[in-house]
């Protein structure tokens, strides 16, 4: 645990170093826990949890969405669905994975009912982002178990879709062709050695090593299905040194029997007890979706989304991944002579997002001091001739000025935002750009708010533009 505070602690207090280079966790507005990647057309949809800061324990309320088209910047598509969308839901709203089918989408959470036991219900849209509403207005899974948590699905090449879920215990249920009910029995997966590497239970890391002993693997939670090369994959959660590690199991087929591999990720400085993955093909390119606890406040009750590209070893094992604080490279460049959503960010200090149903999501909380990044932003081989914002304030609003590749960089334009007439009272405002700029760069939206108290909310920030 040293070992793991240490390194926490370096990448806490490089300051300014980290922010300029860090790309993990990829949200910074909100905690988004247990992230689902799904890809739909030219984008990965991240759908992922809420954790509440300041509490002791796993009380959430709702599910979120990010899209990207270039894993670099995330665009935040709010809450399209939350406890409250289901009847049956008292609390807990735990891990959770989308899947599309057919033009429709379907969103498998897990809750805690009524009558405080866990369950699994599912979502239907026809979009990936929403709006999402009960299919069934009941649980699909619920029988009184504590183990019906973190559903994943998996669509097999035959049409036959496949759910698994578990923790501690494994089960999985063959899900009919309308994605909301199931045929045949649940069936729990033996847990062996052979499986999952391991019989210790999860729980139970204060149990004491005997001189030698090595910590055992073991199916914990988590569970992500998904296949390769005619290989069916099972990454979950496991147990290691006290802590979740990342670990998998293939098969050749969709139900077993299972074949432990090894670690995917492990002796990491997450600062979180819990880790939850997902991988993806995009693009041509692999990716692992983890969860972490290393932004500000932070923690095992304040998990933050993360992604690492990878490739898959040439016999088709996943190998070691460590996490890092770069994350991933762009794979295209963003246009900036359309309208872009401010809450499309790839990096972000002293601002949140909320959303409204006149105007959608909208970064708010504005500070001094702080900063949107938006990664790989290709102005072509001409210079743009202004800037445009669209912004409300209550209040004498500040500044936003636009730099280039630093946030000390280039001041290209800036806007004076007054007082909108309100919070919510919306103005696009322009600036002529000041200094010529072309090609690909970061782009970085500084805030500032000279004579303003300091510590008060500037603005709110809608969309932007850039007009050749």
């Amino acid at each position: 645990m040293k070992k793991l505070k240490i390194a926490y602690s370096v990448l806490v207090l490089s300051g300014i170093g980290f922010i300029a280079s860090a790309q993990n966790p990829v949200v910074q507005t909100n905690f988004t826990p247990d992230p689902a990647p799904m890809v739909y057309k030219d984008r990965v949809y991240m759908y992922a949890g809420d954790d509440i800061p300041g509490f002791d324990f796993y009380y959430m309320t709702k599910w979120r969405v990010y899209s990207s088209s270039d894993m670099a910047n995330w665009t935040d598509h709010g809450v399209p669905i939350s406890l409250e969308s289901f009847s049956w839901a008292r609390d807990r709203a735990w891990a959770a994975q989308c899947i599309e089918r057919n033009g429709k989408f379907y969103w498998y959470i897990c809750a805690q009912t009524v009558n405080n036991d866990m369950a699994i219900g599912v979502a239907v849209s026809d979009s990936p982002t929403g709006p999402f509403k009960d299919a069934l207005g009941k649980p699909l899974i619920s029988n009184g178990s504590w183990s019906n948590i973190d559903p994943t699905v998996y669509i097999d090449d035959d049409g036959q879709a496949y759910m698994y879920w578990g923790n501690g215990t494994l089960f999985y249920v063959k899900l009919n062709k309308d994605m909301v009910s199931y045929s045949g029995e649940i069936v729990e997966v033996p847990q062996s050695v052979e499986a999952f590497g391991g019989l210790r239970r999860p729980g139970r890391p204060e149990e004491v090593l005997q001189k030698g002993e090595q910590y055992k693997d073991v199916f914990v939670e988590g569970p992500w299905l998904f296949k390769r090369n005619s290989k069916y994959y099972l990454i979950y959660a496991g147990m290691t040194k006290g802590t979740e590690c990342l670990s998998y199991s293939i098969s050749d087929t969709p139900t077993g029997p299972w074949k432990y591999q090894g670690k995917i990720m492990t002796d990491q400085p997450t600062n979180s007890f819990t880790n939850h993955g997902g991988i993806i093909d995009f693009k041509g390119k692999s990716y692992l979706f983890y969860h972490t606890g290393l932004l500000p406040k932070g923690g095992s009750y304040g998990r933050s989304s993360a992604i690492e590209e990878f490739k898959f070893n040439a016999d088709g094992s996943i190998p070691s991944i460590k996490m890092t604080k770069n994350g991933v490279e762009p794979i295209g460049v963003l246009n900036p002579y359309q309208r872009n959503e401010a809450e499309t960010i790839a990096w972000s200090e002293k601002c949140s997002t909320k959303e409204s149903k006149a105007i959608g999501v909208y970064v708010t909380d504005i500070r001094t001091g702080g900063f949107i990044k938006v990664k790989a932003v290709d102005f072509g081989k001409s210079s743009p001739t202004e800037f445009s914002a669209t912004v409300a304030a209550g209040l004498d609003g500040g500044i936003l000025e636009v730099r280039i590749d630093s946030v000390g960089g280039t001041k290209i334009a800036g806007i004076d935002v007054p007082r909108t007439g309100g919070w919510n009272t919306w103005k696009t405002l322009t600036s002529t750009i000041a200094e010529k700029v072309s090609g690909v760069h970061d782009v970085y939206f500084v805030f500032k708010g000279e004579n303003i108290t300091a510590g008060r909310e500037l603005f709110n920030f809608d969309h932007w533009t850039f007009k050749k």
